[in-house]
């Protein structure tokens, strides 16, 4: 047998291990693509929804964020300083904090996205 016929032999040794045994990088890649092809999709949304002049279409996120920040800030500025006011004045009333167990998640998302989005232009590759 030649040395080409080694090199077929080899070749063919590597496909049928490749097919039993995937190479892990390979499907990670594969992985990998998929993912950044959903998150370019709905970045495609997201751009047409912007563009959007119905409040309702394009401005739901900067609401959400909006309310979201406004319970942050209830819940760590403005009941502590309600409460002590509502003490000095005498007025015995439960106020209680916004469910940031809810909350959290959507905001922690959103600035997560945000900060994908200012390292994208630090680092100069935002299409906008």
């Amino acid at each position: 047998m030649s040395i080409t016929g080694l090199a077929e032999v080899s070749e063919l040794a590597n496909s049928v291990i490749g097919r039993i045994w995937p190479d892990k990088t390979e499907a990670e890649k594969q992985q990998l693509a998929a993912a950044v092809m959903v998150i370019q999709g709905q970045l495609d949304i997201n751009k047409e929804e912007a563009k959007s002049p119905s409040l309702f279409v394009s401005g739901w996120r900067p609401a959400l964020g909006w309310i979201c920040g406004l319970a942050c800030a209830w819940n760590w500025v403005g009941l502590p300083i309600a409460k002590l006011a509502l003490a000095l004045y005498g007025v015995t009333i439960e106020l209680s904090p916004a469910d940031v167990s809810v909350m959290m998640p959507i905001l922690l998302g959103m600035l997560g996205l945000t900060g994908f989005r200012s390292l994208e232009k630090i680092k100069g590759v935002a299409a906008v």
